[in-house]
């Protein structure tokens, strides 16, 4: 499946961009693997802005953002950083589960989130003012976090926040069928199996298995692997090293596949 072809699961396509349109900055929400990413690459690609992606993380500093000063060729010399180029080519700027970077790294953000939309650049003496087609957007998972991994309620308000979640079961097959090519039956059970385990999410307290996996999982079937050995080792090993929650997951997995085969055979 190309970026193109987006399987929409609510209103986030066209609210995306409403606010692209009015130089509004996004925030999208949900669990790992739900398709936030895939969601900015097909705006990208139906705004027709060019997306720069910047994975967060605890060591993202102002300057890895920004832009910072270097020597070239005997000569220190301003170099931008991946933002700095964003905005001044009007691009998408993604930043991946913003929630893993520093607070004193994100307050660079403020004035491209405000009425401002400038970016300042203090050690090169700079301000550069985001021209109408650049567009802010964060991502990150609210589930799983403890409370030192939180964004800050006055941070999160800057933006208009669009929660997201997993695709009702039968277009997160047509997904895996596309994505794969593996055939629908197969598509159905994987998923039916991952809709299991995140129902059974409560008792077991993981990060339960997303869209991603099943199709990683559907791969391997294509490739000739059995449906149960795909969901071991791409569905149900990823999630836990704990034996004893690892057995619980595996029935729950082989009794899903199991219904789902037998819900799929005509009677």
């Amino acid at each position: 499946m190309t970026t193109d072809t987006y399987y929409a699961n609510g209103n986030e396509v066209r609210l995306f961009e409403q606010a692209y349109h009015r130089r509004l900055p996004v925030m999208l929400t949900g669990p790992t693997g739900c398709g936030k990413t895939r969601l900015v690459e097909h705006m990208g690609v139906l705004l027709r802005r060019p997306v720069v992606t910047i994975s967060c993380h605890d060591d993202l500093t102002s300057s890895d953002l920004v832009g910072r000063f270097m020597v070239t060729g005997g000569d220190v010399v301003w170099t931008d950083g991946p933002l700095t180029r964003a905005v001044k080519d009007g691009a998408i700027c993604y930043l991946d589960e913003v929630v893993e970077a520093r607070h004193d790294s994100l307050a660079i953000l403020h004035s491209l989130t405000d009425h401002r939309r400038s970016l300042y650049l203090d050690r090169a003496g700079e301000v550069v003012e985001a021209p109408e087609d650049f567009m802010l957007v964060c991502s990150y998972n609210p589930a799983y976090r403890s409370s030192l991994k939180e964004l800050k309620p006055s941070f999160r308000q800057r933006f208009v926040t669009l929660p997201m979640n997993y695709l009702p079961p039968d277009r997160e097959a047509d997904v895996v069928v596309a994505e794969a090519g593996i055939e629908a039956a197969s598509a159905r059970r994987l998923v039916a199996c991952a809709t299991a385990i995140r129902t059974a999410d409560e008792a077991f307290h993981f990060e339960p298995p997303s869209t991603r996996v099943l199709v990683t999982a559907a791969h391997l079937i294509a490739a000739g692997a059995t449906e149960l050995d795909a969901a071991e080792a791409c569905i149900l090993a990823p999630l836990s090293t704990d034996g004893a929650i690892s057995d619980g997951l595996r029935e729950v997995a082989a009794a899903s596949l199991a219904a789902a085969d037998n819900s799929s055979t005509p009677h």
